[in-house]
């Protein structure tokens, strides 16, 4: 009886089905932690005030948020040199985020629950979002302005806010003046440096050609000097008002304007007010750059810089990929050398991603970049423009790691195609190249399509290679912006999958910064997500439409 139940197969079609399940679980559950840690990270949390005794009647005030709560059996709590009483069986902590990391030095500490004596939400308890040390946690007690006191007691809170958008408004002005106008200038005298020196290595700087450098490098340092006068005032303006708050100590501080993002009062918030401060966070964390060594503020850079290679890949990919499909199931005499291209594509679905880093960075940066540098940009020597990792080396490096998706992906489609569709086709006069460009391609396009956004899911994930050509933790500025040639495939990179792994890993403060990064793994989820749902929608959308012609 169990000898014919295995002979049947269906033991081995229930353990394919448990391994199924086990695996769906598993996703399930890390997509599930990271959509509940992603989601809370912009959530407005309430801050406690703790009574805790810290030993020897010694009674001190602390304020922070609740991030976690342990228990530890007595026995483990005994073996880790805690003092416990017989009658305590375990030991309940909480993990305390404190902020003000620039007076006490630290941002978080566990407090045991045994030792504290009360805890409550005080109403007037301020948290203030910096752009330096993090959060400040204490009580609003005046707002000055160059020096004097302008508002203090009930009066402080609306003075501080309006204040606050105002140095907000100004901080922006600032930006603007620094990125865009002072950043334009930076660029043309560079380039303008480089012109000269082109000049002198074709021995063609003459009295003329210098003239006229030097003319519009005078005009260029003139707008520089009037840019710097208007930014100065900006920051004089912004410098000159701060909020005076309290510590949980009582410490009294000045936290100057130009260093905060905003303040709220979490513990006096309606539902309305938290929901519209998760918004309000949540767009700035899609449309604002990194600050606090990236572990506050957005992450654009990172979206940008990931489209932008991916579309970049894209483009590559898609050209080179179907060609070689066409060519292995159309012109190519299927015998030996066939196939054993076709191993060896499928062998390169499986190297490992840093493999094509490794070769990236040495083919393509060094050998290629270096060799259109001696050729196109003697002037910029020794300072390398493409002999060094750059946007374009990224994008050209995964679309050599995507290929055998696409490959593999277009010729299964082109086998799908019956043959009398091609002979019918021949048969009306058309040629070969005809038939393929208006009859097997249309109807290969589900397959090419799917292959390429498989091509894209993969890519927008892929991290280790990009270490190597052309990704970093931090860009000063965007690969596209208005200066010509407006696109620079030459510029440095900021990537969603390597931002995750740099603030995970590489911050300076990794538990205040591992929100971030569930809130950012959680994005770059959706994307993929995203990316392979317009796979299915494409690919059944053009199913149906050449369904017919395949019947």
């Amino acid at each position: 009886m169990i000898r014919s139940w295995f002979k049947s197969g269906t033991p081995w079609i229930w353990l394919n089905a448990a391994a199924v399940s086990a695996c769906l679980i598993m996703i399930v559950g890390v997509l599930g932690l990271i959509v509940v840690r992603g989601i809370g990270h912009f959530w407005p949390a309430e801050v406690t005030r703790f009574s805790y005794d810290e030993g020897s009647g010694q009674v001190k005030l602390l304020l922070g948020e609740i991030i976690d709560t342990s228990t530890t059996p007595a026995a483990m709590a005994k073996s880790s040199g805690i003092t416990m009483a017989e009658n305590e069986e375990t030991l309940v902590q909480y993990q305390i985020k404190l902020g003000n990391r620039d007076i006490t030095g630290s941002d978080f500490r566990w407090l045991q629950a045994r030792r504290v004596e009360k805890q409550d939400l005080p109403e007037n308890v301020m948290v203030v979002e910096r752009r330096e040390w993090g959060n400040f946690y204490g009580y609003l007690t005046a707002v000055k302005e160059s020096g004097q006191t302008i508002a203090s007691g009930d009066s402080a809170w609306k003075t501080a806010e309006s204040k606050i958008e105002e140095a907000l408004g100004i901080y922006d002005d600032i930006s603007h003046l620094e990125k865009k106008e002072i950043g334009a200038i930076n660029y043309k005298l560079e380039q303008l440096r480089l012109r000269q020196r082109k000049f002198e290595l074709n021995n063609q700087l003459d009295d003329a050609a210098k003239s006229a450098i030097e003319n519009e490098k005078s005009e260029l340092k003139k707008q520089y000097d009037e840019i710097q006068i208007r930014a100065r005032a900006l920051y004089q303006k912004i410098r000159s008002a701060a909020l005076v708050a309290k510590t949980d100590s009582g410490k009294e501080v000045e936290i100057p304007l130009a260093k905060v993002v905003r303040i709220y009062q979490p513990n006096k918030m309606t539902l309305l007010d938290k929901i519209g401060h998760y918004f309000s966070k949540f767009l700035e964390f899609l449309a604002d750059d990194p600050r606090e060594a990236n572990t506050e503020g957005g992450i654009f850079p990172a979206i940008f810089g990931t489209i932008m290679m991916v579309l970049m890949m894209s483009v590559i990919v898609t050209p080179f990929g179907v060609i070689a499909a066409v060519y292995l199931r159309e012109y190519a005499k299927q015998g030996f050398t066939t196939r054993l291209i076709r191993i060896a594509v499928n062998n390169l679905a499986g190297v490992p991603s840093v493999v094509y880093g490794v070769f990236g960075l040495g083919f393509f940066v060094y050998i290629l970049g270096g060799k259109i540098d001696q050729l196109f940009y003697p002037e910029s020597l020794p300072a390398p423009v493409f002999g060094t990792p750059g946007l374009m080396w990224a994008s050209i490096t995964l679309a050599l790691l995507t290929l055998p998706v696409v490959i593999v992906a277009t010729e299964e489609g082109l086998a799908r195609i019956p043959k009398s569709i091609r002979e019918g086709s021949l048969a009306l006069g058309a040629t070969k190249i005809e038939t393929l460009w208006r009859t097997v391609l249309p109807m290969a396009s589900p397959a090419i399509m799917t292959g390429l956004i498989l091509a894209v899911a993969r890519a927008a994930g892929e991290v280790a290679p990009l270490m190597l050509v052309g990704v970093v933790k931090l860009a000063p500025t965007l690969p596209l912006d208005g200066n010509f040639p407006f696109i620079h495939l030459e510029r440095k990179f900021m990537h969603l999958g390597f931002h995750i792994y740099d603030v995970g890993f590489q911050s300076p403060n990794v538990e205040a910064a591992r929100p971030l990064v569930y809130a950012t793994a959680l994005l770059l989820v959706l994307v993929i997500i995203g990316l392979n749902l317009t796979a299915i929608i494409i690919r059944n959308n053009l199913r149906e439409k050449y369904r017919a012609l395949e019947g």
